[in-house]
């Protein structure tokens, strides 16, 4: 029996939270009429996207971007949809190919088109197909059997161009403009390509759709770990690819004598196997030429050849070694390069011939020389390796480029459009919950702290460390340890406190800003640390609910350090700084019970009152004239102060400023945090761009703690909206939460992200991803444990906190 999917059915199971739904699939207003318009599939299976390619064990670029983009689907929206291929061949053949292969196209066989198209149009599952066109990969005139399929297909089609020739023929712009008739969308690599179609083809630029050729997200290579290829005290050039005469490695080969007089430790690596259809047509013929070259110029001991086909983890360990990239093909109607990409996604400095791709991709981050000028590529190489401070930048350079392009992000643009095509007749899609990642809360984490920033995913020492990003590490690792129970977390939480304990003065008050030898910056001591008081205070006291996971003589150097503080707590004035304090106090209390502690929360949150009643008005509920960072944070604060009190009054403000917030900060079913380039002005617009991770993080604990005051179903669906926003649901479509690192973006501007992954960033990710956790039942949940196992987990690692040597705090 079939039966329709409708939004009915999604919103019963509103916390199956490893599959977070996507909210862009749906305004805020109109939840139902395109949901409901579902086809229809069998029951309990994902409906289906079918991709028509070349695809793996066939050795070639298109094959690899298939295969490719197949797994980045899977990987950003898990079961939700399913991804199917049918893979191309010239005739029939005996290739092993993987289980997601479905389909096959014997594409010399005309009647094989007409054919295909019947068993898709028949397929009940698939509600979308993506086709990858390269000339050469059809039958046919131009490879016009591909016609056959399209004019018969009745699913929704978009067809990928990975080729576009400019000033066409008659009969190739036939072609075109026919393949493009008949596909609901046409999806080129760059602009030029798409330029291209709408200047030479006269495509309708309604039609197209730029999707940059995917890159993968690289995980730094982490000190101590030993590469696999040893290239210690070389300058390594390299190019890779399948090999053919298009590719003009002769030219980087002429290049290199001029190269070797100034830099004799060059070595010149050729990193692939020759192209499968060369080698039928023509055997192994220029890669001979190329090792003729290479003894004709002498320049055998800093040339290699590598004639393999790469694993991924081998590649990218050439790449992350490569001092500059070459790109020398002489090809200039090549569009795009799989691996001119791959080598920026590795922050390779590139030289590149000026090709499309590489003339869009490459500012800052390399330099395009003429087409066989080997004497240009000499020139630039040269140039670069005299000058290792402009090496650095381009390697920044390229990774910020290239960035957008992560194949996470790619599978984003491919599942909206086919959602735009589709016109919502499909499931609506989730994201899948990634797995929680401590990776870069490690780096980040040195001797005596979590170190402050980080360029890219590289902790910059000198910045010090903070009282601030210690307090947040503090609460969200303890969590984790609550949750899982894992040894690594109990020098981390050690290294947190510790910092904390240091960081507290004879009068109870904190100091914020440490360096690396742990010395404070003198600029303690010219700003206002408030708000940095109040997070140590909310660190310390949160942690206090954890007390019986830790030894007593640990609990009771946080008891007396906030014992210490709760005298100054009183002087606060800020609003953040007295919410932090709040919240901290809360739960310090739950096993106190101390009147006095009952009483600070209650003139806590009369100064909150105070300044409510000083402001607000019938279209602005608010604290302040403003909204600023951390807004969530005060009617949260508000919220437990009649937790602790029992104030109705309390609890009123709490739940009307919240939905105050909430109503500015969620529109269309996306969160838009107050921006950081210009706070919300009381009857002002507020500036668009510029949102911080921290800030929708703390939006997520608020939703949290208001729903399990209020049991109201909106609460949890805009925490599913909100932390969508770190996987790729905000106005650039792309992922905040770098899953490959373990590391959050610090940013999210107008046209990019701060890619830099500091601790504040990286932190209150972790928060955020550490509510869901808790929601979700044992079997989902990526790290949870029997409570037999976490009890035999933690009274382990509760040995080992008693064995770490004194901190610096005694």
């Amino acid at each position: 029996m079939k039966t329709a999917l409708t939004y009915t059915k999604i919103n019963n199971q509103l916390f199956k939270l490893k599959d977070l739904i996507d909210p862009a699939v749906e305004s805020e207003n109109n939840k139902t009429d395109e949901i409901t318009q579902l086809v229809s599939i069998p029951k309990g299976e994902s409906p289906e996207i079918l991709i028509i390619s070349s695809y793996p064990p066939r050795e070639c670029g298109i094959a690899t971007y298939s295969q490719d983009l197949k797994n980045s689907i899977i990987q950003k929206f898990g079961s939700a949809v399913s991804v199917k291929i049918c893979a191309l061949e010239n005739k029939k053949t005996t290739a092993t190919y993987p289980t997601e292969v479905k389909y096959h196209l014997i594409t010399s066989e005309k009647d094989n088109y007409e054919e295909l198209a019947v068993k898709i149009n028949n397929d009940d599952r698939i509600f979308m197909v993506f086709l990858e066109h390269e000339f050469g990969l059809f039958s046919g005139k131009n490879g016009s059997y591909i016609i056959e399929l399209l004019t018969h297909l009745k699913k929704p089609v978009a067809t990928t161009f990975h080729t576009i020739l400019p000033k066409p023929d008659h009969d190739l712009k036939l072609i075109v403009q026919k393949i493009a008739q008949l596909s609901d969308s046409i999806v080129v690599m760059t602009k030029n390509s798409s330029a291209i179609l709408i200047n030479d083809y006269g495509i309708l630029d309604e039609k197209i759709k730029v999707i940059p050729h995917g890159t993968h997200l690289i995980s730094p290579k982490e000190k101590g770990v030993k590469s696999k290829i040893h290239l210690e005290n070389k300058l390594v050039l390299s190019t890779f690819g399948l090999i053919s005469e298009d590719k003009s490695i002769e030219t980087a080969l002429e290049a290199l004598p001029q190269i070797i007089k100034k830099f004799p430790s060059v070595i010149y690596l050729i990193i692939g196997k020759t192209h499968p259809e060369v080698v039928k047509n023509e055997g192994e013929k220029y890669r001979e030429y190329l090792s003729a070259k290479v003894m004709e110029l002498n320049i055998q001991n800093n040339v290699q050849f590598i004639n393999s086909y790469l694993s991924l983890e081998d590649l990218i360990d050439y790449l992350q070694q490569t001092t500059i990239y070459l790109f020398t093909s002489k090809n200039p109607n090549q569009a795009v390069s799989g691996t001119l990409a791959y080598a920026m996604a590795c922050g390779c400095p590139i030289i590149s011939t000026p090709i499309p791709h590489s003339k869009e991709l490459l500012e800052g981050a390399g330099i395009n020389f003429d087409f066989k000028s080997s004497g240009q590529l000499a020139n630039a190489a040269i140039k670069l390796l005299l000058d290792p401070k402009l090496l650095k930048q381009m390697r920044s350079n390229a990774l910020h480029r290239i960035n957008p392009t992560a194949w996470q992000n790619i599978a984003i643009s491919h599942v909206k459009l086919a959602q735009e095509i589709s016109k919502g007749k499909q499931n609506a899609l989730k994201f899948k919950m990634p797995e929680i990642s401590l990776a870069h809360i490690k780096r980040l984490t040195a001797k005596h702290g979590m170190i402050q920033f980080s360029t890219i995913d590289i902790p910059d020492l000198e910045t010090g460390y903070t009282l601030d990003d210690n307090a947040r590490a503090l609460i969200a690792v303890t969590k984790h340890y609550y949750l899982t129970g894992e040894l690594d977390d109990i020098e981390l939480i050690n290294t947190y406190l510790n910092f904390i304990l240091f960081c507290q003065e004879s009068d109870g008050s904190f100091l914020n800003y440490v360096d690396i030898e742990c010395n404070y910056f003198e600029k303690n001591h010219h700003e206002n640390l408030e708000d940095s008081n109040g997070r140590a205070i909310w660190a310390l006291g949160e942690f206090m609910t954890y007390a019986h996971l830790f030894p007593e003589r640990r609990i009771e150097k946080v008891r007396l350090a906030l014992d210490k503080s709760l005298h100054y707590i009183n002087k606060f004035q800020s609003p953040r700084a007295i919410s932090f304090a709040i919240k901290g106090l809360y739960h310090y209390n739950l096993k106190k019970k101390s009147t006095e502690i009952e009483n600070l929360i209650v003139a806590l949150a009369d100064n909150l009152v105070s300044k409510y009643r000083g402001v607000s008005e019938k279209k602005w509920d608010w604290y302040e004239d403003y909204l600023t960072y951390a807004n969530s944070l005060l009617p949260e604060a508000m919220l437990y102060a009649s937790m602790s009190s029992g104030s109705y009054l309390y609890k009123d403000i709490a739940k009307k400023t919240f939905d105050f917030l909430l109503s500015i900060i969620f529109k269309n079913n996306q969160i838009k945090v107050i921006s950081n380039q210009g706070w919300k002005l009381k009857g002002k617009s507020p500036n668009q761009f510029g949102e911080q991770p921290i800030d929708v993080a703390y939006t997520i604990l608020a939703l949290n703690q208001f729903y399990e005051i209020f049991q109201e179903v909106d609460y949890l669906e805009k925490m599913k909206i909100a932390f969508s926003w770190f996987l790729g649901n905000n106005h650039l479509s792309q992922i905040v939460y770098n899953p490959c690192t373990g590391g959050c973006y610090d940013g999210l501007e107008e046209t990019h992200l701060n890619l830099n992954q500091g601790a504040e960033s990286t932190v209150s990710y972790l928060l955020a991803r550490l509510i869901f956790e808790k929601r979700v039942s044992p079997k989902e949940g990526s790290e949870r444990y029997s409570d037999l196992q976490l009890s035999k987990k933690r009274e382990k690692a509760s040995k080992l906190l008693n064995k770490i040597p004194k901190d610096i705090s005694e």
